[in-house]
């Protein structure tokens, strides 16, 4: 066992002793120590209950004859983080996660890892972990929140974190008083779990599952029902089976278990931020995967469930209806069945006997919401190395848009702008010097957008940026622009009133401009002042990269 080289020999009687001041026994060097890498925190909902699915899964490591080690990593819930300094740092926090991970595992030479993520950046952060690790290991995850219940017109709506963001748009616009906004943030986040749509870290946590790393009912079992705390144990277990057979992380994360997570995805109409960490985990794990493969594999999966942002479903709605095992059954013939997982089971043996529940959840794959995926990489000549939108967001109206711009230099400029109504319909907003070495950090823009929604605007006008945007977001919403400002990406030389085409299904997205006129204008910028010169943001500036490559460091 790896472990033994920190508990066995006499050479080790120092190391054993600090092992025995932990609780440890003699009887525990001959088990295998299992490390349960937990993100638990007191300001995050998704995280605030992981110390009973530590407890669970600690319970299940050792009914199989193993030593648990539960050990924290940092969280940051992006919506508290959102719309100020704070979300700079969220994307930054993934590289800090799977470096924290790393460190953990390699100092105290854990034989096998249960990693407990749930929110946005956590998710990502420990696969790329696992994929550098390379160790026998399992995700559980802390389970999405229910959705709120908001009484309002003489009916009760269900409403998520995305339904408050896009009320300050309604409240400016006088559709909505300040007493109705007061209590739909009271009963919009009804308690633990990552938010209730299908936003980020339940996008990634579904992918998990197709990805072969997790049991099925991971990326959708309610984070308050007991069958949570049961899979958690269960995890628990199986991290010893995985162990057994000594099934590595890379074993399970191939290119055919990416094609098949990109795939689940374009099904979900998933976060387009699943494109950035996707891109990141497959590139520690030595996978070959371009960006442009993510069209292919759109252009040939139906989107077939529409969750909250772009409907009105939650995910307890999509456990009810089958979870991620039956969309994988529906889709089952367009998928690498072949793919291994943590349970020594092929990914079709898994999903075999899944069915679908409710048809208005998942739509059966003769009656797809759209025959091509949720997701989108556009390219052109504003975005050389592609770009990213939720088509599955997306108003029928604006799937093909041309519109003059008007640019921002910054995501706090196009927000007071937009408060003000210092718009026309038509435009494109531009907002730029947000990317990964820009920002830095590429913060999310879900006010901006929601601000629009609320409005009434966001089938009226299109938002383009080098940042990236909120898993709740909606809208002709384009984000992930690569090259950024920054790096002098095309998107740099656009001035207010430049005609801007946006052709989804197409994937396009460009610029009336010739190329000589793009060289010309960037040729006469003036080089780019870092906004943060300091601290940790200064590092990362320094090593990330475009998102085109997943802004995965040099």
């Amino acid at each position: 066992m790896k472990s033994d080289i920190v508990k066995k020999g006499i050479e080790r009687a120092p190391h054993r002793s600090l092992l025995h001041a932990v609780g440890c026994s003699s009887d525990d060097w001959d088990k295998p120590f299992i490390g349960v890498i937990n993100s638990f925190s007191e300001v995050i909902p998704g995280h605030i209950h992981l110390q009973s699915i530590a407890r669970a899964v600690k319970e299940g490591i050792r009914s199989r004859g193993g030593v648990p080690f539960e050990v924290n990593t940092i969280a940051v819930c992006d919506g508290i983080a959102m719309n100020h300094l704070g979300m700079k740092y969220s994307l930054p926090s993934r590289e800090l996660i799977a470096d924290s991970v790393e460190i953990l595992a390699e100092a105290h030479a854990f034989d096998g890892l249960v990693f407990i993520p749930n929110c946005d950046k956590i998710v990502p952060g420990m696969l790329i972990a696992a994929a550098r690790l390379n160790l026998p290991c399992i995700f559980i995850s802390g389970g999405p929140m229910m959705a709120g219940r908001f009484y309002q017109d003489n009916q009760t709506k269900s409403v998520d974190i995305s339904s408050v963001f896009q009320a300050v748009g309604e409240t400016i616009r006088g559709n909505m008083s300040e007493a109705e906004l007061a209590e739909l943030e009271r009963v919009a986040c009804p308690g633990c779990g990552s938010c209730a749509g299908m936003f980020t870290a339940n996008t990634m946590n579904c992918l998990t599952e197709a990805l072969g790393i997790a049991l099925p009912g991971n990326g959708t079992i309610p984070a308050v029902q007991a069958r949570r705390l049961q899979l958690a144990y269960k995890a628990g277990q199986q991290v010893m089976d995985v162990l057994a057979k000594d099934i590595l992380s890379k074993d399970i994360i191939t290119r055919d278990s990416i094609y098949n997570a990109f795939a689940v995805d374009m099904a979900l109409g998933g976060s387009t931020n699943s494109v950035l960490h996707l891109m990141a985990i497959a590139h520690e794990a030595g996978i070959d995967f371009p960006l442009s493969l993510v069209n292919e594999i759109s252009d040939h999966i139906p989107h077939i469930c529409k969750l909250s942002p772009a409907g009105d479903y939650h995910i307890e709605d999509l456990d009810l209806a089958g979870g991620i095992p039956a969309i994988m059954q529906e889709i089952s013939g367009l998928l690498n069945l072949e793919a291994k997982t943590v349970l020594n089971k092929p990914l079709g043996e898994v999903i075999k006997g899944a069915k679908v529940k409710n048809k208005q959840v998942i739509h059966p794959l003769s009656n797809p919401y759209s025959t091509t995926g949720g997701i989108s990489i556009l390219f052109g000549n504003l975005a050389p190395q592609g770009s990213v939108v939720k088509s599955a967001a997306v108003a029928s109206r604006m799937l093909v848009h041309q519109g003059p711009a008007r640019v921002f230099d910054s995501e706090e400029a196009a927000t007071a702008a937009i408060m003000k109504r210092e718009f026309k319909s038509g435009e494109v907003i531009i907002i730029r010097y947000e990317g990964p070495k820009g920002g830095p950090g590429m913060q999310e823009m879900l006010l901006p957008t929601s601000l629009l929604s609320g409005m009434g605007m966001d089938d009226k006008v299109a938002l383009i940026t080098d940042g990236r945007f909120s898993g709740a977001t909606r809208g002709a919403a384009i984000g992930h622009v690569s090259p950024e400002a920054t790096e002098r990406g095309p998107i740099a030389a656009i001035k207010d009133g430049d005609i801007i085409k946006i052709d989804i299904p197409h994937h396009k997205l460009e610029v009336e401009l010739t190329p000589e006129e793009i060289q010309q204008r960037l040729n006469l910028l003036s080089s780019f002042e870092p906004r943060i010169k300091t601290g940790y943001l200064k590092r990362y500036a320094d090593n990330v990269t475009s998102a085109s490559t997943g802004a995965v460091f040099k």
